[in-house]
């Protein structure tokens, strides 16, 4: 894994790394990466029959069995793939629709969790491929049909949230994203207005808002905060899962920053 640099040995103008303002990794990252696993003959998620649709959306998340549970052979070998490569994956899960999974990597250091993010994603794709199935990162591969689209909640803090002991402090990271909506939706992965609905466990894209445990809003106050005297992270569930996690971390960043605390 490497930086890309022009020819003059500056970063490139893709180079979202070298966007993020963290030299002292204050800001420790966790990201949740969502993705369908996507069988090319149907063009269709694995699980779903080449005509017409599985049954709806709601057992298929965190489930167990054949009839539930599509591509576990990819997914648990990705895992381990991702901890023999040194990666810290906290943990997998499969997600609320048929073919649908996801993997969280946490790391202290913004730069650090990005590079971690695409590393896995690599692997899974090249893990994909022994099994003849591709990944989609799309966010709403499926349409405004009614299954839920991919995020990559970026999960983060930084030595003010760690040690806040105050709601107070919280909310005034939160209402720092208030005026960076445009800036933050900009870099937070492409056609995100077809998942940002308001509906599926999400805020609409045009609204901004912020709750203890509501998957609903824009930023999810933890109750874990909420339970350690309002100290530990945030979570912004705008990001989808095509998202670039160093632009995504570098927004956060710069915004947090912004506090008026």
């Amino acid at each position: 894994m490497c930086e890309v640099l022009n020819s003059k040995g500056q970063p490139h103008e893709s180079n979202g790394r070298a966007l993020i303002q963290d030299d002292d990794n204050d800001f420790w990252f966790g990201f949740e990466q969502e993705y369908f696993l996507w069988d090319p003959e149907t063009d269709k998620p694995l699980g779903f029959p080449k005509g017409g649709y599985p049954a709806p959306q709601g057992p298929y998340y965190c489930s167990v069995g054949a009839k539930n549970a599509y591509g576990r052979d990819i997914v648990e070998e990705h895992l381990d793939a991702c901890l023999e490569a040194g990666l810290n994956v906290e943990g997998i899960n499969a997600e609320v629709a048929a073919g649908q999974w996801e993997f969280q990597i946490f790391a202290k250091g913004a730069k650090e969790a990005g590079d971690q993010i695409w590393v896995a994603r690599y692997l899974l794709e090249r893990i994909g491929e022994s099994y003849g199935v591709a990944i989609n990162w799309h966010c709403k591969p499926l349409g405004q049909l009614d299954w839920n689209g991919s995020g990559m909640h970026a999960n983060f803090s930084n030595t003010l949230l760690r040690t806040a002991n105050s709601e107070a402090k919280f909310k005034a990271v939160c209402e720092a994203f208030r005026p960076a909506v445009a800036e933050c939706i900009a870099v937070y992965g492409a056609d995100n207005d077809q998942r940002l609905t308001g509906k599926h466990e999400t805020a609409s894209i045009t609204d901004f808002s912020y709750g203890v445990s509501d998957r609903g809003a824009s930023i999810r106050i933890p109750l874990y905060a909420v339970d350690h005297n309002w100290s530990g992270y945030l979570e912004d569930r705008r990001p989808n899962s095509a998202a670039d996690p160093y632009k995504v971390a570098a927004v956060i960043i710069k915004t947090v920053k912004t506090a008026k605390v």
